[in-house]
C-alpha cells in the first residue's frame, strides 16, 4: 500500500505500509542501533515521534512479551528500508507487523532510511506526517508544518501510571504498598515519567523493593512512604513542559538519595535551577561514546533523548561528571552537598552495551551509607 512522508522542510519521500491503511503525525527521528527494535517501540520516550531505523533489515527476529519495556507500544510510525514478514528466531511468538496493528502503530517499509537521516543530521529533527490515505505532497507539507510540536507540552503526562504500582515475579502487580513488605534491604520509590522495565528489574536485582508512583506524586507522599532512595525514570519530550514534577523534586532534594535517567536527569537540572534545550538532531542509538569525567574511563552507551541540560545553566554544586565525546554535551552530573546523581543515557541498555550498570551499584552504596 503506497505511503507518502511529508517534513516540514518540504522534503516527501515514498513508502509502502506493511500493517495497512493510515496516518501518522509527530516528529521524525532516527535511531542507529543495529538490533532492539521491540525495546524501542516499547520505550515510552518515543511517545509522539516518527521512529526511522538506520540498520536496512527490521522484523528478521520477530518479537516477543519477555522483551516489551513497557506495557504497550509508543511511536505514531515506524519506517525501515526493508521489513521482514517471516522472523527465523527461537524466542519469537509472532512478526513485528502484527504487534504494530495491535497496537495502531503505522509500519512504513521501502523509505530511502540513508536519505532521510541525512536530512534529518542536516536540518534536524522536525514535524512530519506519514499517510496512505492523502497523497498529496503539497497538503502533507502543509499538515506537517501545521502540527505544534513537541516543545513546551507536557508529554509525560500521556504515558505515566494512573495509580502505584510494585515489581514481583518479573512482573508489574497493582498495589500502593512496596511488595514483599521488609524482606528486601532497601526501598525505593520510582516515578514514572517513562519508566522501562528493565529498569526496575535491574533496582529489583540488587535488593529493592520497588514501587512505581505516578509523575505528580506529592513529595510529602513519597517522603510519608520512608523510602531509602528515589529514583527518576526516563521519559519522552520537553522537560520544560511537563507539569507538577519540578517542585516536587525540589522539595525532595537533601532528604533521600536520588538516582536520576534521562528525563529524570533533566527535571533535576531544572530543580537545581538550571535550564535545558533542545538537540538539533538527538542522540538515539546503543552506540554513544561517553567519558566518564571522575574516572576517565569511556562507556559505550544506549540514549534516547532530544533535549539536554545546560551545563553552564547549573549552580556551582553541581558537578558534571560525564560529557558526550560525539558533540560535548553533558551526559551526566551529582550535587556536591547531596547524595544526589543522574545521568542522561540509558545503563539499564535494553538493549544495548552494560558498561554503564555499575551506576545502580552506586545508588545503592549511596543508599546503604544513608541508611
Amino acid at each position: 500500500m503506497k505511503a507518502l512522508i511529508g517534513l516540514e522542510d518540504g522534503t516527501i519521500l515514498n513508502g509502502r505500509s506493511f500493517t495497512g491503511a493510515g496516518e501518522a503525525v509527530g516528529e521524525i527521528v532516527f535511531n542507529t542501533s543495529m538490533s532492539g527494535y521491540q525495546e524501542v517501540l516499547t520505550d515510552p520516550s518515543y511517545t509522539g515521534q516518527l521512529v526511522t531505523m538506520t540498520y536496512p533489515l527490521i522484523g528478521n527476529y520477530g518479537v516477543n512479551e519477555e522483551d516489551m519495556e513497557s506495557a504497550i507500544m509508543h511511536p505514531r510510525s515506524f519506517l525501515v528500508r526493508e521489513y521482514q514478514d517471516f522472523p527465523s528466531n527461537y524466542r519469537s511468538e509472532a512478526p513485528l507487523a502484527e504487534y504494530l496493528q495491535k497496537y495502531g502503530i503505522l509500519g512504513i517499509e521501502g523509505v530511502d532510511t540513508r536519505m532521510l537521516t541525512r536530512i534529518i543530521r542536516t536540518g534536524g529533527a522536525m514535524k512530519a506526517i506519514i499517510s496512505t490515505e492523502d497523497l498529496d505532497p503539497a497538503s502533507l507539507v502543509k499538515r506537517a508544518r501545521e502540527w505544534p510540536g513537541l516543545i513546551g507540552r507536557d508529554m509525560v503526562a500521556r504515558v505515566t501510571c494512573q495509580t502505584p504500582y510494585g515489581w514481583q515475579d518479573n512482573q508489574p502487580i497493582a498495589g500502593t504498598d512496596f511488595p514483599g513488605g521488609d524482606s528486601q534491604p532497601y526501598k525505593v520509590v520510582a516515578y514514572d515519567f517513562g519508566i522501562k522495565y528493565n529498569q526496575i528489574r535491574l533496582l529489583t536485582s540488587r535488593g529493592c523493593s520497588v514501587l512505581t508512583v505516578p509523575a505528580t506524586t506529592p513529595a510529602a507522599d513519597v517522603l510519608a512512604m520512608n523510602p531509602d532512595g528515589v529514583f527518576l525514570s526516563n521519559g519522552p519530550g520537553d522537560p520544560a513542559g511537563v507539569e507538577g514534577v519540578i517542585e516536587n523534586i525540589r522539595l525532595l532534594l537533601g532528604k533521600k538519595p536520588i538516582f536520576g535517567i534521562c528525563l529524570g536527569h533533566q527535571m533535576l537540572g531544572l530543580a537545581y535551577g538550571g535550564s535545558t534545550y533542545k538537540l538539533k538532531f538527538g542522540h538515539r542509538g546503543g552506540n554513544q561514546p561517553v567519558k566518564d569525567l571522575t574516572t576517565g574511563k569511556v562507556e559505550i552507551t544506549s540514549q534516547n533523548h532530544g533535549f539536554c541540560v545546560d551545563p553552564d545553566s547549573l549552580p556551582s554544586e553541581v558537578e558534571v561528571t560525564h560529557v558526550n565525546l560525539n558533540d560535548g554535551s553533558l551526559e551526566g552530573m551529582r550535587h556536591s552537598g547531596y547524595p544526589v546523581f543522574s545521568v542522561q543515557y540509558h545503563p539499564e541498555h535494553a538493549p544495548g552495551p552494560h558498561d554503564a550498570e555499575y551506576l545502580f551499584d552506586r545508588f545503592i552504596e549511596m543508599m546503604a551509607q544513608q541508611s
